[in-house]
């Protein structure tokens, strides 16, 4: 067997002539100057230090050259790897400052320019107003009620006193959910009486927390409600109301006179006072409307031709909601005695109070969703 061939030149293997690993170096050199972006260095990366490349390729000869001649072969061809490396690592630098710099540029935020142009969304007044009342009257120990809106006759009108025929029980004041209309089209019996309707006040939720809750009954009903109106400046076809009911031992018209006084005054400021006007409900005997003392001329525009006041128009007095002390028929309804407990009730619009209480002219505006009208009453929370 012959002996290995120390005299072997590894200048004679074409890929280790130092001038064709010059020729290596020099042609990765030119590809890094010449990647105008991070990608094309990449790509250039790839053919000039990756497993396949010229470089690359000569490193893998060095290992047929006879034990004496690798030292030299290697110290060749890791130099010039070494400087391809070197020469990579500073063009990359130099590519990522002129990008860092070039986003500067082309991602500037001009932070002088308006920033408001969208305006943000504000909560709606009448959402602000029935919060407020339900302060009012949690902070004097009553709890919030809350009941469907999709109810069953019997609680929005047979519970509470509502004869067979009263006017309020017409299609043309009341939506019914569902029904088939009955041969009888001469009465009210004719229309489309389903059993079931839109609540047309939150007067049910009363009649569910005496019948849900242990007596003394104290409880605020605020809510959203549905009557067959047509949208106008005055009237909405969906509104909301705020009720109050308290059924107890002894409660008389002068409890309901003091709670209402106390109303107005903690949402209409000290020394407001209220008066009351015989009327007629069906689920309350003896019954009133409440009239609040006007917020803005404090009644001073009465028979007073030099200081006329636009909100009550110079009477004094402000219509605000119906009252009066609850019907024993309604206690009974309700399984309540009405020979050991009474109790009173009012209720009003949160419109109308948001009407007159900021001097909005047209209840469309309330509804229309724009955030222009709801802005101004501010974030009160």
């Amino acid at each position: 067997m012959s002996a290995p061939n120390k005299s072997y030149d590894p200048v004679e293997v074409e890929a280790l002539k130092p001038e064709e690993i010059a020729r290596m170096r020099d042609a990765a050199f030119a590809a890094f100057a010449a990647a105008g972006d991070l990608e094309a260095l990449r790509e250039a990366k790839v053919a000039h230090t990756g497993d396949r490349s010229p470089l690359a390729l000569a490193n893998r000869e060095i290992g047929a050259l006879p034990p004496h001649a690798k030292a030299d072969a290697g110290k060749r061809v890791g130099g010039a790897r070494g400087e391809v490396n070197r020469a990579l690592k500073a063009r990359q630098e130099e590519l990522e400052a002129e990008r860092d710099a070039r986003v500067l540029v082309e991602e500037a935020v001009d932070v002088t320019l308006p920033h408001d142009r969208t305006p943000a969304g504000a909560r709606h007044p009448l959402t602000t107003l029935m919060e407020r009342i339900a302060d009012v009257f949690t902070a004097m120990g009553y709890e919030v009620a809350e009941g469907p809106e999709v109810e069953a006759e019997w609680f929005n009108f047979d519970a509470l006193n509502f004869p067979p025929d009263h006017p309020a029980r017409a299609m043309q004041d009341t939506f019914f959910v569902q029904g088939a209309k009955t041969a009888d089209t001469s009465s009210a019996a004719g229309k489309e009486d389903s059993g079931v309707v839109l609540r047309t006040h939150t007067s049910p939720v009363q009649i569910r927390a005496m019948l849900d809750r242990e007596l003394p009954v104290y409880v605020i009903c605020p809510g959203r409600t549905f009557r067959t109106d047509e949208l106008d400046a005055t009237h909405t076809p969906v509104f909301h109301q705020v009720e109050l009911l308290a059924v107890d031992e002894g409660l008389t018209m002068a409890d309901l006179k003091g709670t209402l006084d106390h109303m107005v005054q903690a949402l209409f400021g000290e020394g407001m006072s209220t008066r009351l006007r015989p009327n007629f409900f069906p689920f309350t005997e003896p019954s009133a409307e409440m009239d609040m003392q006007c917020y803005v001329c404090r009644g001073e525009s009465v028979g007073n031709p030099d200081r006329p006041c636009r909100t009550c128009g110079s009477e004094g007095w402000i219509e605000l909601g119906g009252c009066g002390m609850v019907n024993p028929r309604v206690l009974t309804a309700c399984g309540v005695d009405p020979e050991k407990y009474s109790g009173f009730a009012f209720g009003f619009g949160i419109e109308r109070m948001l009407m007159f209480r900021h001097n909005v002219e047209d209840m469309r505006d309330m509804v229309e969703g724009d955030v222009r009208f709801t802005r101004p009453f501010g974030m009160e929370i």
